[in-house]
């Protein structure tokens, strides 16, 4: 049994290009960024002598630069398939990559030559209180490089907010709210159309946010006098940030809707509870973010509580319809288990598994013990290294071909359970210090906390090869792979 889409995914040379250029940039800064990644966990662990200056250095570029390269991947997602629907400018996709590139050099200079050490949040007034471990014009320079960032994003959002009012007159019908409360559900409707609308409506406001707070900082660096209200940039930065993170799995999700049903030869139909959800979470993610600050005692009391509250449900909607939307789909279907359908799998499990320990950190009680521990690096690698990650290699893997997709060769086999077991090991390392109550954000641990480090270290170094396989393996594919590549049917 075949699908048939509404139109075919053949590239042209340009298009094929630019896409290449996203998916390859992307593959070499995870490994550069895992690298660094090893290099905290080797040094915490008393493996190496790494100084405490220069570690926070790379914690800031392996934070910054992990979420960027998660963001950039994913965008590759989602304008692969909304181009299907409406139309968008190859350009303004080029566009984005050539500001990303720009802005990510930026940030590596004022890390490694200008010393900034201040983590990707930028906390004011820490950007230029550096008490001399680096200057006020690196400070500058990092978030100048953010703000090149955020502004290649937002090209790439406002094109695509532009398709989909093309195409469906507003945004709210590309979300399907017309569809809520009464009428017959169009079950032809995109789903890649509804994740893509919610994603322009959130990320849009978030980076305009992270936009409004940088600005500002960058005032008050060349004029001290003009002084910031601490708890407020506090809050535009953690809206910016927590939005920023939480749209990559929503913009790489559209590669489960858009390539599950492929391998198990099933329609995938829409659905008003899917609406319901989607529409749902444009609301939620915008507002749970205070569950960042649950220990700051100035933020209002309804905005903790609200935090909390939201905290509990805001993954849900999506996650629920999408995970039983893609069981119900698997089940006696003539599933083909070939390396995209695999990774699609474990990033269903990814992004399940890594919502529980953030649902349990949430709670205010346990929030205030836990939160300045490695409970909370603990789960956003979860969702990001086994649930965003894999959908996005998926996609990859899509890509390269139908003959890719016949068989799963050994290296590709080797490298997926290399990948699982690593992951798992590295990420319950983490959670295991968390409720050891090891902090984060320290360069040294003391003895009775290095055996976590030194099996992450283990662990991370496994996940590394593991990517490095898969570097490769699609690295070459994507250099003589056809400009389509549809799997073949299922059960052939």
């Amino acid at each position: 049994m075949s699908i048939l889409y509404p139109q075919n995914e053949m590239l042209e040379s340009r298009e094929r290009m630019v896409l290449n250029l996203y998916l390859v940039t992307s593959l070499v800064l995870f490994l550069v960024m895992m690298v660094l990644g090893l290099l905290m966990r080797l040094a915490q662990g008393a493996w190496m002598d790494m100084s405490p200056t220069l570690f926070y250095q790379v914690m800031t570029a392996h934070g910054a630069g992990m979420v960027g390269t998660a963001a950039l991947a994913s965008s590759a997602v989602m304008w692969f398939f909304l181009r299907k629907y409406v139309p968008l400018k190859t350009s303004i996709f080029l566009a984005n990559y050539v500001l990303f590139m720009i802005g990510a050099v930026l940030l590596l200079v004022a890390i490694f030559i200008g010393k900034f050490a201040g983590a990707w949040t930028f906390l004011y007034p820490l950007p230029v209180q550096s008490l001399g471990v680096w200057s006020v014009g690196s400070a500058v320079l990092f978030m100048v490089g953010f703000l090149i960032i955020g502004v290649g994003f937002l090209l790439f959002y406002l094109d695509a907010m532009r398709g989909v009012i093309r195409v469906y007159g507003n945004l709210g019908r590309g979300l399907g709210l017309q569809w809520l409360f009464s009428g017959t559900v169009d079950p032809d409707h995109p789903k890649t159309v509804v994740a893509s609308t919610m994603v322009i409506i959130v990320n849009s406001l978030g980076i305009l946010g992270g936009a409004v707070v940088i600005v500002m900082s960058l005032i008050n660096a060349y004029d001290p006098e003009i002084a910031l209200n601490a708890l407020f940039a506090k809050n535009l930065i953690y809206f910016f940030g927590h939005v920023f993170i939480n749209i990559t799995i929503y913009m790489a999700v559209i590669g489960v809707y858009e390539l599950l049903p492929r391998y198990t030869g099933r329609r995938w139909g829409m659905s008003r509870p899917f609406l319901w959800a989607w529409a749902a979470s444009t609301l939620m993610v915008m507002i749970v973010y205070p569950h960042h600050l649950l220990m700051d005692f100035a933020m209002p009391r309804w905005m903790a509580v609200t935090g909390q509250v939201i905290s509990y449900t805001s993954g849900l909607p999506v996650f629920t319809v999408t995970a039983y939307g893609a069981l119900t789909n698997i089940h006696r279907s003539r599933m083909r288990w070939r390396i995209p359908a695999m990774l699609l799998i474990l990033s269903m499990f990814g992004w399940a598994a890594g919502i529980v320990p953030a649902i349990i950190d949430a709670t205010i009680s346990v929030n205030h013990v836990m939160h300045n521990t490695l409970w909370v690096p603990g789960h956003f690698h979860f969702y990001l290294l086994l649930g965003v990650l894999p959908m996005q290699f998926a996609f990859m893997y899509h890509l390269i071909g139908r003959d890719t997709d016949r068989s799963v060769s050994r290296s590709d086999r080797l490298g997926f359970w290399m990948y699982l077991s690593g992951g798992l090991a590295f990420v319950f390392m983490f959670l295991a210090g968390g409720h050891a109550s090891v902090p984060r954000r320290w360069a040294t641990h003391f003895p009775g906390w290095q055996v976590y480090d030194q099996v992450a270290s283990l662990s991370a170094a496994l996940v590394i090869v593991a990517l490095s396989l898969f570097t490769v393996r699609i690295c070459l594919g994507l250099m003589h792979t056809p400009s389509s590549a549809e799997p073949a049917p299922a059960g052939d």
